[in-house]
């Protein structure tokens, strides 16, 4: 499967608000106040693009280490896209110089997330009315899926 794997500009890739307003406000009933939330500016941003160049999964970093709105759309789950774009997400952080990330998963996800290295803290919290469990990973290592 060809996959390329792009580091984007919020402002200048509408690929990304197309594929989280499908995956998280369609899919998942997050609401719009809660999606756009107004991290993305500052936030470091990548996507997946199949052969034709179309957007197929995103997710971003914030400063601080939280990784977030990762999202593939449904015909690509299952494929790598998500791992793929988690891998450049790490690599992203590590860039920064940062020695640890963390994410807030939807219970659904905590598997994908701990292939990856993430161990899960705390309590489950409800997160625009979905159950989340934040997740954290040292920056040692690299992620292996």
């Amino acid at each position: 499967m060809p996959l390329r794997i792009d580091t984007v500009s919020f402002a200048a890739e509408p690929g990304i608000r197309r594929v989280r307003e499908q995956v998280f406000m369609r899919e998942q009933g997050v609401p719009e106040e809660l999606e756009w939330d107004g991290e993305d500016p500052r936030a470091i941003h990548v996507v997946a693009r199949n052969d034709d160049g179309e957007v197929i999964g995103t997710g971003r970093l914030l400063a601080d280490g939280h990784i977030g709105r990762l999202a593939v759309l449904p015909p690509w789950r299952g494929r790598g896209v998500g791992s793929a774009l988690l891998q450049a997400l790490l690599d992203a952080a590590r860039g920064l110089g940062l020695k640890q990330v963390f994410l807030h998963a939807r219970l659904q996800a905590l598997g994908f997330y701990a292939r990856h290295g993430f161990k899960a803290t705390g309590n489950v919290f409800p997160d625009a009315g979905i159950p989340h469990r934040t997740m954290r990973r040292p920056l040692d290592e690299k992620a292996t899926p």
